[in-house]
């Protein structure tokens, strides 16, 4: 009788008892150590503010959390800041979609030529081997030091590691699944669309998240060559100025960034990928 329910909970497309309790586990696991970390953080800004108030750290040096919160209220209270993170955020995701959206596209295609796919590959590896920065002055040059030349470094910082990622991702397929469709002689571009395409869909959202930091520091690096707005622009004002605490109020709000774009790819991956929520 269990083992009917848990069967027609599966026709239905609903968890099984066992499912759910993975699941909650899972979860609670993950409530826990997101504790933990929220723990050591206060923990640690508590002691650094009571240090740089002792006079036991310099905090001119090392800025302090009082100052790095006095620096916020002053900028956003000013515009700036808020301005600043919203034209970051504007190129991060910009240069995260089309450097990475190109470069899926183009590496699941190239499924279709294998002998090409192991050139382009090869080429790809030299692209992502190359710093970033030292392509800053010659995209500044060509685009400008407007919001366009940001969006072209973040999408470079983030092309090649797509392509790469997207051709595993169609060589990585079950060979049991494609000898099955060969053996129904299905034409390549049925292969394509009912196995290939399918099974990219996890390593694509892979890829996403591996790239947001990527773009971001593509957009920052391109705001450090030659920007007139942005956190990176801001940032580097401020540690011009000796400003340390809003210099790191600039690192906070970039990894509070990093970590809401992060969230959002897992939130749709979840939503996308119904099993995956599951387990």
């Amino acid at each position: 009788m269990e083992r009917a329910a848990r069967q027609r909970r599966r026709q239905r497309g609903g968890p099984t008892g066992r499912e759910r309790l993975s699941g909650g586990s899972m979860k609670s696991k993950n409530t826990g150590a997101t504790a933990i970390v929220a723990t050591i953080l206060v923990v640690a800004v508590v002691l650094w503010q009571m240090a740089a108030q002792a006079n036991l750290i310099n905090g001119q040096l090392l800025g302090s959390p009082l100052g790095i919160y006095k620096s916020a209220v002053i900028g956003f209270t000013q515009g700036q800041l808020l301005y600043d993170t919203w034209v970051t955020l504007w190129e991060t995701l910009l240069g995260l979609l089309v450097g990475s959206g190109l470069g899926i596209v183009l590496g699941l295609v190239l499924w279709f030529y294998p002998r090409t796919s192991a050139i382009v590959e090869q080429f790809s590896i030299l692209l992502n081997s190359i710093p970033k920065i030292a392509l800053g002055p010659l995209i500044i040059i060509w685009f400008g030091s407007g919001m366009i030349s940001k969006i072209w470094l973040a999408g470079i910082s983030t092309f090649a590691v797509a392509i790469i990622s997207s051709c595993a991702a169609a060589q990585e397929v079950d060979r049991d699944l494609l000898n099955l469709f060969k053996s129904f002689k299905a034409q390549r571009a049925k292969v394509f669309k009912k196995l290939i395409l399918p099974a990219s869909v996890p390593w694509i959202f892979s890829i996403f998240r591996i790239n947001i930091g990527f773009a971001l520091i593509g957009a920052v690096v391109g705001e450090f060559i030659a920007s007139e707005n942005g956190l990176g622009h801001a940032v580097f004002v401020a540690g011009s100025l000796f400003d340390l605490n809003t210099v790191w109020l600039g690192v906070i709000i970039l990894t509070l960034m990093a970590a809401l774009l992060t969230w959002v790819v897992q939130l749709t991956e979840e939503r996308v990928i119904s099993w995956k929520g599951e387990q």
